[in-house]
């Protein structure tokens, strides 16, 4: 069953829904479609299924039935296919071993032991699409490290007649030069691209360039994504700069075979949860405006990715400026009695995340003494004179906005409370609010709404 909403901020879809590994593209019929892996397990990264989302005007979405399953691709679990290996994971590379060092391992190693158990799910990994000729190909990748490619005359599947291509590994990317020429990257650690024929199914194996980026001398992790700007091209990843892949970043080059050259970081998720791991997605223009894709985890796990959006900027030579995780995402900052989600802190300091209880609903849990939750941006005209907080649990709450401390409250029993401001600061700018928290006891945030 569909799912159609209404959203500006972020997180962009309904709760129940997690795309992460975000690739958005402007198809033909003018929409915006975000292809993605699709969250549903405790255990492990991903699942065996995608959907598709879309919409017209960043606005109005929808989340669209099955696009594919992997229990429809006839060669995963089949021994007697050919095997393309991917990532030799017992030699790993300098920088690996310095991100294992600050990760949590032994998560990491129960995912991948669980990769090489028998009879294991059909686990659909980050996918990409593109149209070409009336035909819309889907290009994915499986947790047994093989890759393929599925075919639908709709942007939202169903995929179908998967065929298995010639090469091993994860994140496939596509994408389609202004003359016409295909190209196909994919890869971890060390990206990997090659000339598709004009079938859109199939390429030459001894035509495959190795290394055209690489951790050591782009920061590379996973997670390729391919753009062109004027005469540019933008190569987006999982970046690795700042110690473990939360960043997305980027490296340019004149030619899609590269030689690249990295250029840095366009955003980082890495205060999002005290568990976030790792980053994949997309940069896109949509009616002028060029935006990035990307995920945020949850529940203070490295899964239950969020798809998340910021508008970025293209400067005159070619750079992206690095943004900041906001609350706000594509839509305007929250005004005068709009309501703010607990879950939609866009960053958490301390040990709070967002957390789900038995009902589905999602709050700002697990505050301890000195946590801070930051949500980007609010804006008054007048300024704002008074928050109404919904809240579970005891604590002391302290109030500011960019930087100066409004307002504080000590809670005690669940409810609505009230937080007067004796300061109002002047309106007309977007700032930056911070909650911060004291005495925590079993405290949850439902919700603050900003009053002028």
């Amino acid at each position: 069953m569909k799912t159609e909403f209404k959203n500006t901020h972020n997180p962009i879809l309904p709760l129940e829904h997690h795309v992460p590994d975000g690739e958005a593209h402007v198809m033909p019929d003018g929409k915006l479609y975000i292809y993605g892996s699709y969250d549903n397990r405790d255990d492990v990264y991903c699942s065996e299924e995608y959907h598709v989302v879309s919409t017209p005007d960043m606005e109005n979405w929808t989340v669209h039935e099955t696009a594919l399953k992997g229990g429809e691709i006839p060669w995963f679990n089949n021994p007697d296919v050919p095997k393309y290996p991917g990532i030799d994971w017992s030699h790993p590379t300098p920088f690996i071993l310095k991100m294992m060092e600050n990760a949590n391992t032994d998560s990491m190693m129960e995912q991948f032991e669980q990769q090489e158990e028998k009879n294991k799910p059909a686990l659909l990994f980050a996918p990409d699409c593109i149209y070409k000729d009336g035909k819309y190909y889907l290009y994915f990748c499986m947790s047994d490290d093989s890759e393929g490619v599925a075919v639908s005359e709709s942007p939202v599947g169903p995929f179908k007649n998967p065929l298995q291509l010639p090469c091993g590994g994860i994140d496939p990317a596509i994408f389609i030069d202004d003359d016409g020429q295909a190209y196909y990257y994919w890869g971890q650690l060390f990206a990997h691209a090659v000339k598709l024929n004009s079938d859109m199914i199939s390429f030459e194996e001894e035509n495959i360039v190795h290394n055209i980026i690489t951790e050591e001398e782009h920061c590379f992790h996973e997670g390729s994504s391919m753009r062109k700007i004027g005469d540019t091209y933008y190569y987006v990843y999982a970046n690795i700069e700042h110690g473990k892949p939360t960043s997305l970043g980027y490296s340019t080059s004149k030619s899609p075979l590269g030689p690249f050259t990295y250029r840095g970081v366009i955003i980082d998720n890495a205060p999002c949860d005290p568990a976030s791991w790792n980053n994949h997605g997309s940069i896109e223009c949509v009616d002028g405006q060029w935006y990035v894709f990307y995920h945020r985890c949850s529940r203070g796990r490295e899964l239950y990715r969020r798809l998340c959006i910021e508008p970025i900027s293209i400067l005159p030579d070619g750079s992206i400026p690095e943004v900041k995780m906001t609350s706000r995402g594509p839509g305007k900052p929250f005004g005068d009695g709009e309501t703010i989600y607990g879950y939609q802190a866009c960053e958490v300091h301390g040990k709070a995340f967002i957390g789900i209880d038995g009902e589905g609903s999602e709050y700002l849990c697990n505050i301890a003494d000195g946590d801070e939750a930051v949500f980007r941006y609010v804006k008054s005209e007048k300024g704002f004179s008074k928050a109404v907080l919904r809240t579970l649990g005891e604590a002391e709450v302290e109030l500011s906005l960019d930087g100066e401390v409004l307002g504080s409250v000590k809670i005690q029993e669940d409810g609505k409370h009230e937080m007067h401001f004796s300061n109002r600061q002047k309106g007309g700018k977007e700032q930056e609010m911070v909650l911060k928290f004291t005495a925590a006891e079993d405290f949850k945030v439902i919700s603050v709404t900003l009053y002028e």
